[in-house]
């Protein structure tokens, strides 16, 4: 009689969410279901970018492990809280249904990966059928464990401000990032002091003839591409014990091979994207997994934008650290010749990522204020269409409900002789958001695309939280959207055309 009870409310709870939540923003539950509006959004000029919402996230019980473990890998002063950022949220596994990390099964967590893949598949598929130029996206923690993204993810922050650190010896507080160069011989004599015995100088100066004598962080970053081969390099300060000790001292042969199967699963779904003229949109994720995310994508990036851009990464602009993480990524793509392509977001996870920071006692990663986040995404995005107009292999979506955003974007465009259809520059707005936006610009020739969200209602819990917290922050959008609609009704009553049926 309980289990009856037990089902009839989840039957209810599943009723009533598709009658009023699940119904505004998400599209239906498998790829069949969401055919028809697919096609009726494409016959006003809106595409697609197919979201299949699964998210994973590490639990509690682990988070604690996992920080115990890590509680001396430090890595300059103010680092001794990062194993603190570099843990989960009690309420995100509450909202990913109590996900298992670290201690799972190994072989049952691959075979969720491998399912999860399979479903990527099915949703890239789908997005082919639909259009020839539509987005898939896919998440990269349904792709990977969350536990060694997270612990990826630590160690590429570590490498990261050393960097820092190091060029704060060398007086170069205060740049930006790509501004921030060591000069060669003065790191070798540091680290060398420091009791490392790598030999930096001679390893840079082999990879390029006509170095300067100094390397940028992308040169730094370069390193851990080649980790069997610099592992004697690879070491970072151990502010407990006084010294330095090998970065990846717990990244196990394991992990290795884990890093390996998610990029191999991203290539699968890469391959199958080519197969189908579709484009992957990587989302953004938790900022204690978006290092590793970013990473991966950029790996892919590497491989498959050479030609066209067929892997877009996604940059948080509420971000403190977004217009670095932007610029970096740019001048990689110049250097090593393939197709920067990004989407670029305000941001899904601020209220989530603020409680947290205050929980745990670190830095809030998060801008200080609607106004800041704004000022960097147009920064984040001048930077991008500058890179447009100056070389063509650049591409960005601007993901924005923001209609100065978006008359800033049409603004810039102009500026810079970007037309729509060269395909540069589209545009995105969430399901059941902002159609005043999206519609508009579709009729006008420009590429927009509706973010096409779908799965059971249980599955996308975690992404409508998101979308519930975030509402908090788009009443005034809301009271737009209300005032456009009686400004159509009236005009209807008064035209006659009270039921507009369009043809598709």
């Amino acid at each position: 009689m309980d289990l009856g009870k037990t089902i009839l409310g989840q039957r209810a709870f599943s009723q009533f969410m598709k009658m009023t939540f699940y119904g505004q923003f998400v599209a239906g539950e498998d790829h069949e279901a969401i055919r028809p509006l697919i096609q009726k959004n494409r016959a006003f000029g809106v595409g697609s970018v197919l979201d299949y919402s699964v998210e994973e996230d590490i639990s509690q019980e682990d988070s604690e492990h996992d920080s115990r473990l890590s509680a001396a890998d430090k890595v300059s002063e103010g680092s001794d809280r990062m194993e603190e950022k570099y843990g989960a949220h009690k309420q995100f596994e509450d909202c990913a249904g109590g996900v298992t990390g670290a201690r799972t099964y190994f072989d049952a967590d691959e075979a969720k990966c491998d399912q999860h893949m399979e479903t990527f598949i099915k949703c890239i598929k789908a997005s082919g059928g639909s259009s020839m130029d539509g987005f898939s996206a896919i998440k990269m923690t349904a792709l990977g464990r969350p536990q060694f993204l997270l612990k990826f993810s630590e160690i590429l922050v570590k490498w990261q401000r050393f960097f820092t650190f190091l060029a704060s010896q060398q007086g170069k507080d205060g740049l930006e990032a790509l501004e921030q160069r060591l000069e060669l011989r003065q790191l070798q004599d540091f680290l060398t002091k420091l009791g490392a015995r790598g030999d930096f100088h001679g390893w840079f100066a082999s990879r390029n003839q006509e170095t300067s004598g100094c390397i940028d962080m992308l040169d730094w970053r370069s390193l851990i591409d080649g980790r069997t081969k610099t592992s004697d390099l690879l070491v970072v300060p151990n502010v407990k014990q006084g010294e330095l000790e090998p970065l990846l001292l717990r990244f196990t042969e394991e992990e290795e091979k884990q890093l390996a199967r998610v990029l191999q699963r991203m290539d699968i779904l890469a391959k199958h994207a080519l197969e189908n003229g579709v484009r992957l949109m990587v989302d953004a994720e938790q900022t204690y997994f978006q290092p590793a995310i970013s990473r991966l994508t950029l790996e892919m990036q590497r491989i498959y934008n050479r030609e066209t851009p067929v892997i877009f990464n996604t940059y948080q602009c509420y971000l403190k650290e977004a217009y670095d993480n932007v610029t970096v990524d740019v001048e990689q793509s110049r250097r090593e010749g393939w197709h920067f392509a990004a989407k670029l977001v305000r941001g899904a996870y601020m209220y989530q990522e603020r409680e947290r920071a205050a929980e745990r006692g670190y830095e809030d990663p998060i801008n200080p204020d609607y106004e800041s986040t704004n000022r960097m995404y147009h920064r984040c995005l001048d930077h991008v269409l500058d890179e447009i107009a100056l070389n063509r292999k650049a591409n960005v979506m601007v993901a924005s409900h923001n209609e100065d955003t978006v008359k800033h974007t049409l603004q810039r465009m102009n500026e810079l002789g970007l037309s729509p259809t060269d395909n540069k520059v589209f545009f995105g707005q969430l399901l059941g958001m902002c159609d005043q936006i999206s519609f508009p610009l579709g009729q006008a020739g420009f590429p927009v695309y509706k973010y096409v969200p779908y799965g059971p209602v249980d599955e996308v819990m975690p992404y409508l939280s998101r979308r519930a917290q975030e509402n908090r922050g788009f009443m005034k959008g809301a009271q737009k959207e209300r005032e456009l609609l009686w400004k159509e009704l009236k005009r209807r009553l008064a035209s006659g055309e009270l039921l507009h049926r369009p043809v598709y």
